[in-house]
């Protein structure tokens, strides 16, 4: 049996460790197998492959021990109370065998824990954080990552541990008084990728203010979800002020994404029937009704 056939099992027996928060399961582990924190799992077998599928291909790709903590791509959909004291105790086996690849490790790490929703439902994400910071993970950019998926909190915090402010962190942060010097050194990429992210998270006088500084309600962002304008962005976290704010400034109501060509009101009518029973699907009817309402008087 060659060496990565041999990784595989002993990576599913570490990440049940860490699925159950038992440190001292992992602890031995490690110290018996210390290529769990030195090598990728590059042949991982059915039970990760068949929970996470194209993550493996994609984001997730030959992914380190280390990794595993953000339950980012999600696995179970929880996290441990002590996942912190896991990735400390990873991180002092790596530290133990003096690895090259360790700040590399760090770094999509903490990427990770900055998109993970279970982390941030779980109530952990700030106690990672700081454990991978204080461990030395490079926070440049996370706050954007973290904003992508709606980690308000998470967002903060990266910038108290060393993130840049950014325009788009400090519109969907509230930091008001930060904004005008932002606005004056944004580029226009800059500026529509705080659009796009204000749109995201629903900010409404995030928005309003973007369109005061002259952005378009229509801008593309290049980097950040470009298959969808900023309105299906809007309709998708579910503010129905967001909404607003864009239409009234002339968002296109019909513009179709590039992925699965529905429009603002088609996204809202997917999402009405995706949390259907929930009280989250109010939001959506509102929005629908909203945008039939406006596409009529048009």
């Amino acid at each position: 049996m060659t060496a990565p056939e041999l990784l595989d099992p002993l990576f599913r027996e570490a990440v049940a460790a860490i699925d159950a928060g038992d440190v001292g399961t992992l602890e031995r582990l490690l110290a018996a197998h210390p290529r769990l924190v030195r090598d990728r799992l590059d042949l991982p077998g059915p039970w990760l492959r068949d929970t996470v599928g194209r993550a493996l291909d994609g984001f997730f790709r030959r992914p380190y021990l280390m990794w595993f903590v953000a339950e980012d791509p999600v696995r179970n959909g929880r996290l441990p109370a002590n996942i912190a004291d896991v990735t400390r105790a990873i991180i002092v086996a790596a530290e133990r065998e003096g690895l090259g690849s360790l700040r590399e490790q760090l770094d999509y790490a903490l990427r990770l824990v900055a998109w993970s929703g279970v982390a941030r439902e779980c109530g952990v994400q700030i106690a990672l954080i700081d454990v991978l910071v204080d461990a030395g993970a490079a926070t440049r950019g996370t706050a954007t990552d973290a904003l992508v998926n709606g980690n308000l909190a998470a967002a903060a915090r990266l910038v108290e541990r060393g993130d840049r402010l950014t325009l788009a962190t400090a519109l969907c942060l509230g930091r008001t008084e930060d904004v005008p010097r932002l606005a004056r050194s944004a580029t226009n990429r800059d500026r529509q990728n705080a659009l796009v992210l204000a749109a995201l998270n629903g900010r409404a006088e995030a928005l309003a203010t973007l369109i005061g500084l002259g952005v378009s309600a229509n801008a593309h962002s290049t980097e950040i979800f470009s298959h969808a304008t900023a309105l299906h962005h809007a309709v998708c976290s579910g503010s129905l002020d967001a909404v607003r704010v864009l239409a009234d400034a002339g968002a296109e109501l019909d513009a179709r994404d590039s992925v699965h060509d529905g429009t603002p009101l088609g996204w809202a009518e997917h999402y009405q029937g995706e949390h259907a029973g929930h009280e989250r699907a109010g939001a959506y009817v509102e929005i629908a009704a909203y945008l039939r309402e406006r596409a009529g008087r048009r």
